[in-house]
């Protein structure tokens, strides 16, 4: 693989003076079919990189329209094998920026090095391991990073700077700050802090920032792409799908839904 796509569509951003969009969708929900219509459909709309969930069946981080996501993906027959299947059936169309958004338990099933081979070769740049804090690296080598698969790490609104500095320097691709505590979801506004802490980040690292959890409409967009690299919208979107996942328009729906938010993050 040549450049990481990542780090390309961050320099492309750049160039542009625009703040990117990032949608979480969960893999599997309502099927994997479905989930790689999605993501095409989703960047003819204005995404500029895609989170893809992994189902697990005891997801600590994410709030109720995500946990059903995972659950209806499971009941589905989603497997890991399966959503590797889907990149591969997307990359036939598409070289939009992939990253897994997991829970380790599927990937201590796989293996950790074969999840690593096996995402890289199927076409992922990236993976956000959402139970797996940098301490746990230090203890468990065979749990370091290799290869060109960007590890992306999360920094939280609760995160003392010190700790910021560890997670910033094993961190690739971006950082996800999570704007609020608890769990995904939306919110009826954005945290008024957004930009002093994306401020605080970068004094420990030249990656981009990305902001996530809560945020659900063009103005949230607005606000938070004002004073960062990206804009993360998942719950949002994920319940759509829910909405209209029998629907046959579902990958029309959602993508008329994303349009609006896509365009929010505008010129900085």
């Amino acid at each position: 693989m040549s450049a990481n796509r990542i780090d390309s569509k961050f320099h492309q951003l750049r160039s542009k003076n625009r703040a990117g969009f990032i949608a979480y969708i969960c893999a599997g929900d309502p099927d994997l079919d479905s989930t790689c219509r999605l993501v095409w459909a989703m960047e003819q709309a204005g995404v500029d990189l895609v989170e893809l969930g992994i189902p697990f069946s005891d997801p600590l981080a994410d709030g109720v329209v995500n946990q059903m996501a995972g659950t209806r993906a499971l009941a589905g027959g989603t497997t890991l094998h399966g959503v590797l299947d889907c990149v591969r059936k997307i990359r036939v169309r598409s070289q939009i920026p992939i990253v897994f958004y997991t829970y380790m338990n599927p990937v201590y099933r796989h293996g950790f090095d074969a999840f690593l081979r096996d995402s890289e070769s199927a076409g992922a740049d990236g993976v956000l391991f959402l139970d797996l804090p940098p301490d746990e690296d230090a203890a468990n080598p065979e749990l370091q990073m290799h290869g060109p698969l960007k590890r992306i790490r999360l920094i939280a609104p609760t995160t003392p700077e010190a700790r910021m500095a560890l997670l910033a320097k094993g961190a690739g691709g971006f950082i996800y700050y999570v704007s609020r505590t608890g769990v995904t979801g939306e919110r009826a506004d954005v945290a008024v802090d957004v930009a002093q802490q994306v401020a605080a980040i970068r004094r420990h690292t030249d990656l981009p920032v990305a902001v996530g959890f809560g945020i659900s409409t063009p103005e949230h967009v607005r606000a938070v792409a004002s004073a960062a690299d990206a804009v993360v919208v998942g719950s949002a979107i994920v319940k759509k799908i829910a909405e209209h996942g029998g629907d046959p328009a579902l990958v029309e729906k959602v993508a008329a839904f994303v349009a609006p938010l896509a365009a929010a993050t505008g010129r900085r």
